[in-house]
């Protein structure tokens, strides 16, 4: 691989992990599309360690508060999840299960027949069009505060669904909420919260045995580079959905899933 290939491989998972577009899809149709030799699987996760990073930084406040409000309440009551932090914290460790379970049982056909461009041109299109449903037909506001451990359990499994390339586990989970009747922003928010625990467990199952045969430029390259784009990107979705709809991402998603097509037809 080169250094090229490595850093628009880092746009590519730092992009697509947060805006709701899959970076896993796009990490098997781009090279596809570009005519590089096929990469590994490990080496995606490796990406993921630099969006971890850039997750971690943005929310880094939200996890302060959550743990500290944890930790005094367990001092008060000896419950930590006796506090609205401390029950996040819980709900977002429940949300977590089904991609950790999905995960490992998967792992094997993420491995080989889930890495198909055609594969990543359907799904691209029926989840662009489950957004849209999603984001245009939810009617309610509720926020942060609203979160029920059923609402973190339907979440969970929508970001389990993401293990399909093209699902996108962002906008599986933003999907969800907004069926869930949450706004935007909340619901943007709950995603991202919810990608730090699903992707340190994903980081610490596979990395270290990829690095086990030792690092080099392209890898250290890739990863920073997703970490820079990663945190952009968080900071543009949140700017953008202020004031404004998940549609752009939806006609970005069928307009993709028909350059696959169309690429597959001409070869």
């Amino acid at each position: 691989m080169t250094l090229l290939e490595a850093i628009i491989l880092g746009i590519v998972q730092g992009a697509g992990e947060f805006l709701p577009i899959s970076s896993s899809g796009h990490l098997i149709a781009v090279p596809w599309l570009l005519g590089y030799e096929e990469h590994s699987l490990a080496f995606d996760v490796a990406l993921h360690l630099g969006t971890l990073v850039a997750v971690a930084g943005a929310l880094l406040g939200d996890w302060i508060k959550m743990i500290g409000s944890a930790f005094s309440g367990f001092r008060a009551t000896g419950n930590p999840f006796a506090s609205e932090g401390g029950q996040r914290l819980g709900f977002l460790a429940v949300a977590s299960i089904p991609g950790g379970v999905f995960g490992l049982l998967l792992n094997d056909l993420a491995e080989d027949a889930f890495r198909s461009a055609l594969l990543v041109a359907l799904t691209m299109s029926v989840m662009g069009l489950v957004l849209w449903l999603a984001d245009s037909r939810s009617s309610t506001e509720r926020t942060l505060e609203n979160w029920t451990l059923r609402d973190a359990l339907i979440m969970g499994f929508a970001q389990a669904a993401a293990l399909v390339p093209g699902v996108s586990r962002s906008g599986a989970t933003i999907s969800a909420a907004r069926f869930l009747g949450y706004e935007r922003n909340a619901a943007a928010r709950l995603s991202f919260l919810m990608a730090l625990p699903v992707t340190l467990g994903a980081v610490i199952l596979k990395v270290p045995g990829m690095l086990a045969g030792g690092v080099d430029t392209t890898l250290v390259v890739g990863i920073l580079t997703a970490a820079v784009v990663g945190l952009l990107s968080i900071k543009v979705l949140f700017a953008w959905v202020r004031t404004r709809s998940y549609l752009p991402f939806v006609i970005y998603r069928f307009a993709f899933s028909a350059l696959i097509v169309g690429v597959w037809l001409t070869r």
